[in-house]
């Protein structure tokens, strides 16, 4: 993938991984709008010099508003990047857990659809652009404290996958990007061996201007996650982050 040259709509890039891409791809040498629900981030974006779009993926109509303004200011959009998503724990054992994982799924998942049906149609309509979802690690490897979290992950995965057969033939590509525990809003006090932000950044753009572009973007430090089952290694890492469980409320093993 040429980095220096497209037009980029980062959806959820006000913050952490989805921010830094956007910095990455505009010092790369392309154009780059970000969308989110900040207005003090997109404010401070707005400085920077980006394109800034209010968009709640949670919201169909705010979804379509912010696509039609995102086309009327940049009509050679090529590349859209889905960000947006929330990382909550969950207590299974309290039913009290489910505004939880419905409020999960909706963002992570179904957000993430409602964004790719409003840009489809754009794309596929100029012949050539991307799609950049955003899974985890996680998918592959569950987190057992953040269960739809994995959950609507691994389904973004399969949605993917899917979603690259379907457009086969339309010059549009779908790539996936797989992170794993990132040093970004508080994950390097929650997981001590999360990756730099600036390395994780720096893979994942020497990864994404390779020619062809993998389908999957996968750094060094998620590998282990994603082929934990094909290496034989996924009951006992499961097993160890089962451990975690007693960060919830009310658990001591």
């Amino acid at each position: 993938m040429d980095l220096s040259n497209r037009t980029v709509f980062i959806v959820g890039g006000t913050s952490g991984i989805g921010r830094e891409l956007a910095r990455r791809f505009a010092a790369a040498g392309s154009t780059v709008a970000v969308g989110g629900r900040s207005p003090e981030a997109l404010s401070e974006l707005a400085a920077e010099g980006f394109g800034t779009f209010d968009v709640d993926v949670t919201d169909g109509a705010s979804v379509g508003f912010a696509r039609d303004a995102v086309l009327a200011r940049y009509p050679e959009l090529d590349t859209v990047v889905t960000m947006s998503g929330v990382m909550l724990m969950e207590d299974l054992r309290d039913s009290a857990h489910f505004p939880t994982a419905e409020a999960t799924i909706d963002t992570n998942l179904v957000g993430t659809i409602r964004v790719i049906d409003a840009f489809t149609p754009h794309l596929v309509g100029r012949g050539a652009g991307s799609f950049i979802t955003v899974t985890s690690g996680i998918a592959f490897l569950p987190f057992p404290p953040m269960p739809s979290y994995a959950a609507s992950k691994a389904a973004v995965h399969a949605y993917s996958e899917a979603l690259r057969a379907q457009l086969d033939g339309t010059g549009v590509d779908v790539v996936e990007l797989v992170p794993p525990a990132v040093a970004t809003a508080g994950q390097e006090k929650v997981n001590p061996h999360a990756l730099p932000l600036d390395d994780f950044a720096t893979e994942v753009m020497q990864l994404l201007s390779a020619n062809p572009t993998p389908h999957e973007i996968l750094v060094k430090g998620v590998l282990m996650h994603r082929w934990a089952e094909r290496d034989g290694t996924y009951a006992d890492l499961v097993a160890q982050r089962s451990k975690a469980l007693t960060m919830l409320p009310g658990r001591e093993r």
